[in-house]
């Protein structure tokens, strides 16, 4: 099989300065390529410190749906994105009145003994998950 990586996840949002801000503050994003779409318009593209970029896109129509709560939306598709944390709480009190939780605190020391995990919302609604203290299975991968 030829070699692939990971390289974008797309997103189109109406306010590109509080959700490029929002990732930068919280995420460590930051611009890396800017393109005029014209007539005021432009795609940007952020970065993190890793390889994982958003590529961000100005809307041209109304979302036709309602935004999601909790852990993102059940029917198919995408549900949300995930950052690990060294520890949820701190992370929930630095991000303050920004983190809009939409459902936990939720422990799965049942699954993976300090694994835990808690959903905001970002500046256009999508669900991000806030995760501490997830391993691989033994054996798997």
């Amino acid at each position: 099989m030829l070699q692939t990586s990971f390289f974008h996840v797309a997103v189109t949002v109406k306010d590109l300065s509080a959700f490029e801000n929002f990732y930068a503050k919280y995420f460590g994003f930051s611009r890396a390529r800017t393109i005029s779409l014209g007539e005021g318009k432009e795609l940007v593209f952020l970065k993190d410190a890793g390889n994982f970029y958003f590529e961000v896109f100005p809307p041209d129509q109304e979302r036709p749906v309602p935004l999601a709560e909790g852990d993102g939306p059940h029917y198919p598709g995408f549900r949300h994105l995930a950052f690990s944390v060294d520890d949820v709480d701190a992370k929930l009190a630095e991000m303050g009145e920004d983190a809009v939780i939409t459902l936990g605190p939720l422990k799965f020391d049942d699954f993976i003994p300090g694994w835990k995990t808690a959903w905001v919302k970002d500046p256009e609604g999508n669900i991000i998950e806030i995760t501490q203290g997830y391993v691989d299975q033994e054996g798997q991968g």
